[in-house]
């Protein structure tokens, strides 16, 4: 091990069908006097005995649910402007990975001296002075447990925010949410978490305690997600691949994600593509330029995919690849940047975007040059 691990995991963490009903109990335990929500439409309903409850012990409740894309700094600001004359005592976000994000930059943002750019990037957030609860309604992003969360620029560029101070105090993951969420969610959702996890697992600085999520996490959504896609009212599937989802979270803060990732960011800010379908698109790809650099890891990859081992690692890891490519396609995702109409012309510049991502790229198995992600680009079109 040639870096230090640095670990820091929510403060409470409740898993299981059913616990959202537990969530008005551990929130009136605190006392507060206000508390803002940030959900989305949708999820209302899901959300009315919390709200009841509240209501009933006289807490102030404030809702939004304008976040239904990526945010944007504007999208942010705009929302802090609603919820700082509020001022609550608690900021709890439930929904997807967007709101997620949002929610835990609200709870930051709170009488905090520093204002945005003053903390876009690694480790600059000073503090959180408000209790933070996150609740995922998707099984994807794994938000609800990491110290990241992403915005986009004026300029249309994704930005990191990571900060120990982004993780929550209290997780709830209750896979009955995740019912309600329409296959073709549920799948690019998926395939995200699958990917943070493989990502993990084939980093350049893989650790052995995160390896341990990274693979079941892997394990559990390669087996799941297509059960949980094409009958999302099987309870088996949603709760297994929330759980892959959740570990995959776990390998955010302490590893990170790499060039899949990093190439998929032009996509969602040229072309708005949705942020687990960017990824999908890709993982094959940049799967087949890494082998190379790390056929041992790709071959046990390959593995807890549920591959059978051949001759070698190399010819074993290029299963691996073969099996996500059945995933994708078992999933009704495109499988070329073609189906999404993203134009060839575009390559260069996508190209161009992707080197700014060097927080990610820098953890790559195998260097990813202009031309390599010319190159890659190329290969999924």
């Amino acid at each position: 091990m040639n870096q230090r691990l640095q670990i820091i995991f929510p403060g409470k963490l409740i898993f299981g069908n059913g616990t959202l009903h537990q969530l008005a109990e551990e929130v009136l335990q605190f006392k507060p006097s206000r508390v803002f929500i940030a959900t989305i439409t949708p999820l209302q309903q899901a959300l009315a005995e919390l709200t009841t409850a509240l209501k009933n012990n006289r807490i102030e409740i404030l809702t939004d649910t304008s976040i239904v894309n990526e945010p944007s700094f504007a999208d942010f600001e705009e929302l802090m402007q609603k919820v700082t004359p509020f001022n609550p005592d608690i900021v709890i976000g439930i929904g997807g990975g967007s709101v997620l994000d949002i929610a835990k930059l609200v709870a930051a943002q709170l009488e905090n001296e520093q204002q945005l750019k003053d903390y876009v990037g690694i480790g600059l957030l000073k503090g959180r002075k408000k209790k933070l609860i996150c609740v995922p309604a998707t099984s994807g992003t794994g938000s609800e447990v990491s110290p990241n969360a992403i915005l986009v620029d004026d300029e249309n560029q994704k930005k990191g925010i990571i900060s120990p101070y982004l993780v929550p105090d209290i997780v709830y993951v209750d896979p009955l949410l995740t019912i309600s969420v329409p296959p073709a969610i549920t799948a690019a959702t998926g395939l995200d978490a699958l990917t943070h996890c493989l990502e993990a697992y084939t980093n350049k600085f893989a650790q052995p305690f995160i390896d341990m999520y990274a693979y079941e996490g892997m394990r559990l959504i390669a087996a799941y997600i297509e059960t949980a896609v094409r009958d999302g009212n099987n309870m088996e599937a949603r709760e297994k691949v929330a759980m892959g989802s959740l570990l995959g979270g776990f390998c955010l803060g302490p590893v990170n994600t790499a060039g899949v990732h990093a190439l998929s960011y032009p996509l969602g800010s040229m072309f708005h593509l949705a942020h687990g379908l960017s990824n999908a698109l890709l993982l094959p790809y940049v799967m087949q330029f890494n082998i190379p650099s790390s056929p041992r890891k790709y071959a046990e990859v390959a593995i807890a995919l549920g591959c059978e081992r051949q001759a070698n690692d190399t010819a074993t890891a290029y299963a691996g690849v073969q099996k996500i490519r059945q995933l994708i396609s078992a999933c009704n995702i495109p499988a070329t940047l073609r189906e999404v109409n993203v134009p060839e012309s575009a390559i260069p510049q996508m190209a161009t975007d992707a080197m700014k991502i060097q927080r990610l790229l820098k953890n790559n198995p195998r260097e990813i040059t202009e031309q390599d992600a010319i190159g890659i680009y190329k290969a999924a079109y």
